[in-house]
């Protein structure tokens, strides 16, 4: 461990009061703000003074965040046990930028999806796009999991105010039959097409869910010629689509140096794109290029990603911190958080560094919450009074996609209010002063003083965008891509793969086969598991 890291652990131990923080610097809310993008960062209400955030500036000094974010826009294969680039930035390129990148056949093949994906938006809006019965396409079914999912299904959940399709969009991910099956009771095929979403074309909950869909559709009727005009696909195997009975015209590509969960800036946001409109999805690929570039020029003290990065890391390595809240209020970001747990836990959850070595450290916290103000009614109890330190993103959007003022007005007051009371606590003293002024006896002041105090000091971020707009939106995902980059070169880990979801995955096939009565023997749990299970379907099967 590096001195530098030794002495930010020194300094982590030493007291640290938010409210003398305060109270000896009138101008620490403006000496802790920052802007990008027009988003602004309120990060004053931190566990930072002076001279825990220079230690903190010079970890990012020391760290490989210039030279690896330099070599990833150079297109080296900086995800290393893959062989890949990560090239995701380049998908938000505007076309003057995108015309300077040097590899001549990236260029074509992103204006080639840019136009594909530009054409059916165009047709699907115009109601051009006919089923097989000559009606107009009313519903889009989008197959896929983890980031080819999340990512649209959150997206298009955020900028809903912002429909102008005539096509409902419906999202299938999760291999539970449940999902398929209750769109296909409420759908008609002849008006659905179907978006199957996978690199490999092989991802078993996705290929499953799409076998299921194709079914549909022959069971109402349709022939193969059908399938052909109703399903398309986003993927990098074209043969397999092809052998499935998607058509070559019909397939967006996916590129080997774009992971899943940055992919919402690729042919994955055709859900987005649709919902949008084709100029309002530039305009979400329009405010991820203006955060990129403000990561790219922006000094270390003064770059918003690296801000956030340095935070977390002085957290979780600094405070032993294992978790952090993700707390939009606003009710159309409510599928941020889950978003966001992708982004950061398969980016960062990970145990060796670069060289393969067991890493000394923590890395990636638990991300989790959800939409204010629904949490401060669970939760928020814990965030306040439990003896857990856990550090808190609060993201307000100030200009409402409604008319209801007062209902925006009491919404931010109670994201400014928690933000408060988490820094500053309330005493047992000023517990037991309010008592008293409610008219309580000394005695029972005292006895409930304790239960109502609270000890604050507990850190907070608040990002405050002027409104929930395509533009902001883009920003504020590139925003938290760009940390998680800068707290995996701190790490010294790689970011961009996620080895750790394979395991679950191999085993799952052998007992996929067990159930299907082939004979295997697992653990003596796997085993009893499967007997239990083989109990109930049959004794269902009988009734």
């Amino acid at each position: 461990m590096s001195a530098l890291w030794q002495a930010l652990q020194q300094q982590a131990a030493e007291p640290f009061s938010l409210r003398q923080a305060f109270s000896a610097d009138p101008e620490r809310a403006n000496r802790y703000r920052v802007d990008a993008c027009g988003i602004e960062l309120d990060y004053s209400k931190n566990l930072i003074d002076a001279k825990r955030w220079q230690s903190l500036l010079q970890l990012a000094a020391q760290s490989d965040i210039v030279a690896l974010r330099q070599r990833m826009v150079q297109g080296e294969a900086i995800n290393h046990t893959e062989q890949r680039a990560v090239g995701h930035m380049r998908l938000r390129l505007p076309e003057q930028a995108l015309q300077q990148l040097d590899d001549a056949s990236v260029v074509s093949e992103i204006r080639q999806c840019r136009q594909k994906m530009t054409a059916l938006v165009n047709q699907l809006h115009q109601q051009s796009y006919l089923g097989y019965s000559g009606q107009p396409i009313r519903d889009l079914i989008w197959v896929g999991i983890g980031g080819s999912l999340l990512g649209p299904q959150m997206a298009c959940e955020a900028l809903s105010p912002f429909n102008k399709s005539p096509v409902s969009i419906h999202f299938a991910g999760n291999i539970d039959g449940a999902v398929v099956h209750d769109l296909c009771r409420s759908l008609q095929p002849e008006t659905t097409l179907v978006v199957v979403a996978s690199k490999s074309f092989g991802t078993e909950e996705t290929r499953q869910n799409a076998l299921t869909l194709r079914q549909w559709f022959l069971d109402q009727g349709a022939d193969q010629a059908a399938i052909a005009r109703h399903f398309w696909a986003t993927s990098s195997n074209i043969q397999a689509a092809a052998d499935f009975g998607i058509v070559p015209e019909h397939i967006l590509p996916m590129w080997d140096w774009v992971g899943g969960r940055y992919s919402i800036w690729s042919a994955i946001g055709l859900p987005l794109a649709l919902q949008l409109g084709n100029e309002q999805f530039d305009q979400f690929l329009a405010g991820a290029y203006a955060m990129d570039q403000h990561f790219l020029s922006a000094d270390a003290a003064s770059n918003m990603p690296v801000i956030l990065a340095l935070l977390g890391v002085w957290y979780i390595n600094g405070m032993g911190c294992q978790s952090q809240a993700l707390l939009p209020y606003n009710h159309y970001l409510r599928l941020l958080p889950s978003y966001v747990q992708q982004l950061d836990m398969e980016s960062n959850g990970k145990q060796v560094d670069h060289q393969g070595q067991p890493l000394p450290c923590a890395t990636a916290p638990v991300i989790w919450g959800d939409a204010g103000t629904n949490g401060q009614h669970a939760y928020h109890q814990l965030l306040h009074q439990s003896q857990l330190v856990i550090p808190a993103d609060f993201i307000l959007a100030a200009k409402p996609q409604h008319g209801l003022h007062d209902h925006q007005l009491r919404l931010a007051a109670h994201c400014f209010a928690q933000t408060q009371a988490l820094m500053q606590g309330k005493t047992v003293e000023e517990a037991k002063a309010e008592c008293l002024a409610q008219g309580m006896s000394e005695a029972a002041a005292s006895a409930l003083a304790p239960h109502k105090a609270s000890p604050g000091n507990k850190p907070s971020n608040t990002l405050l965008l002027p409104e929930l707009s395509p533009y902001y939106l883009g920003a504020l995902l590139a925003l938290y891509e760009h940390k998680v980059f800068c707290q995996g070169a701190i790490w010294q880990l790689n970011s961009f793969d996620q080895w750790g979801v394979e395991l679950g995955k191999q085993l799952s096939g052998p007992i996929y086969q067990a159930l299907n009565g082939k004979s295997s023997v697992f653990d003596s749990s796997t085993n009893a598991l499967l007997a239990s299970l083989q109990r109930h379907l049959t004794s269902s099967e009988n009734a």
